[in-house]
């Protein structure tokens, strides 16, 4: 075997430090950021679509309105971000969404309902993205589906643990004289003003500035990403506005955020209407569930789903990302979906809804390693604020048509079609576009370059 050279020896220490000071951390913030944003999905069936009378369109409505406000503040804020540092921005974004989130707790209406889910999209503007950014400027591009993919298991995650948690809080109906669904509310907003106070001091913006790297590591850190993205887009600019126009004016950037777009459109569809469709399991078989047991039920999928995701990104990882690590999945999801309505059981159906989360997951940390491929500076931080944009206007469009396609025809079955058809949309789009960038010699999903496993 042969020996470790200084530098290879400095870059696994490098790596590992940050995946475990930094990438928790931020994992943690997103599992609070996707429990407040979900938690609506939870209240519904258990009280609150009773409690304001709402309809499933009212209701699809609601979840969607959320990214109209945060589709309009997405890319100012990631360009804030940028200016200001991941440690003031990310840390104010919680403090935000935590105060608008806690509000939740006294709505009395659906019109206050669509106007605390619009603030809470002002509110979370930029985060995810900006949580993107943030870690991949923190290691170069062989390690960061392995960083990408340890920081997006939070996002099933917070469903197998969200879902009994969000449960239990519901459970506790009368408490401080509230309803089960507002007790939830109440308890699921306070960490993200916790934490993101905490934020403030913990994180750092750049390895440069970090006192639990030692200066070897700095060293190489600055050196492996100044020499990486001296080639990217955006990576000559000293002012945002070039960098601006080198995202807004790339083919790549727009056809990736349709590839997104048809993922997230699966991912919010399940999200926010798979404890409705398991509530609905009580009347279609004649069964009943509890409050605890429809929580249980709805994380089924999504433990399966952190597993799948964890070492489809170790493979991409260690053997270079691939266009089928990111279209085989949305295949697999786009087939998968329609094909629950045929089940005739709910562990059937939950069987085959944990394969659509699977293949979802697994592509999506996969996915966020190609922008930083070719992007960096004001460059990366609006080109992947603009991809996250599409991906926000599917959360729309899926929460407010597949409830109003429900409405319409009675059943999940034209809406569950339609998100198959997008998913197939995003794989044929990601063949067509590592096809047409193998033409042009432009970097995509493939990757050639070959490295050391330093951090096996």
């Amino acid at each position: 075997m042969v020996a470790d050279t200084p530098s290879a020896a400095v870059e696994r220490t490098a790596i590992k430090k940050v995946s475990i000071r930094l990438v928790p951390f931020v994992a943690l913030m997103f599992f609070v950021n996707y429990l407040d944003r979900t938690a609506v999905s939870f209240a519904e069936p258990n009280g609150m679509g009773q409690d304001l009378a709402l309809t499933a369109a009212q209701f699809g409505f609601a979840s969607g309105i959320f990214f109209v406000g945060y589709i309009v503040l997405e890319v100012p804020s990631n360009m804030a971000l940028h200016r200001f540092g991941a440690r003031r921005w990310l840390s104010r974004i919680m403090v935000t969404w935590g105060i608008v989130s806690l509000l939740f707790t006294w709505v009395s209406s659906s019109e206050q309902l669509y106007v605390l889910r619009f603030l809470l999209g002002v509110a979370e503007a930029g985060f995810f993205p900006g949580a993107i950014l943030f870690l991949s400027q923190w290691v170069p591009s062989r390690h960061r589906t392995k960083i990408l993919g340890l920081f997006y298991l939070a996002q099933p995650l917070t469903t197998v643990f969200g879902a009994p948690l969000a449960g239990w809080f519901i459970g506790h109906d009368g408490l401080f004289g509230l309803e089960g669904w507002r007790v939830m509310f109440l308890f699921v907003s306070l960490p993200a003003i916790l934490l993101g106070v905490i934020a403030w001091f913990y994180l750092i913006d750049r390895p440069a500035d970090a006192k639990w790297l030692t200066q070897d590591e700095k060293d190489w850190l600055t050196r492996e990403l100044e020499t990486e993205n001296s080639g990217k887009t955006g990576g000559d600019h000293k002012h945002g506005k070039g960098e601006l126009k080198a995202a807004f004016t790339n083919a790549r950037v727009w056809i990736l955020a349709l590839v997104y777009f048809g993922f997230v459109y699966g991912l919010y569809a399940l999200a926010f209407f798979l404890p409705t469709i398991i509530n609905g399991f009580q009347e279609q078989y004649d069964t009943t569930f509890s409050v605890m047991d429809k929580a249980w039920i709805t994380a089924i999928p999504y433990l399966p789903a952190a597993v799948v995701l964890f070492f489809w990104s170790r493979h991409a990882t260690r053997h270079g990302v691939r266009t089928w690590h990111i279209a085989g999945p949305a295949v697999v999801g786009g087939v998968s979906i329609p094909l629950a309505l045929y089940m005739g059981s709910p562990a059937a159906t939950v069987a085959v809804i944990t394969i659509t989360a699977c293949a979802i997951f697994a592509a999506l940390p996969v996915f966020w390693s190609v922008p930083s491929r070719f992007l960096t500076g004001a460059a990366a931080a609006a080109g992947i604020a603009l991809i996250n944009t599409a991906g926000n206007v599917a959360g729309f469009a899926s929460s407010y048509v597949t409830g109003w396609l429900k409405d319409l025809s009675g059943d999940y079955y034209v809406p569950l079609y339609l998100v198959g058809f997008f998913m197939l949309l995003s794989a044929a789009l990601m063949v067509w576009l590592a096809t047409r960038d193998s033409d042009t010699g432009a970097p995509a999903a493939d990757s050639e370059h070959k490295h050391m496993e330093t951090t096996r």
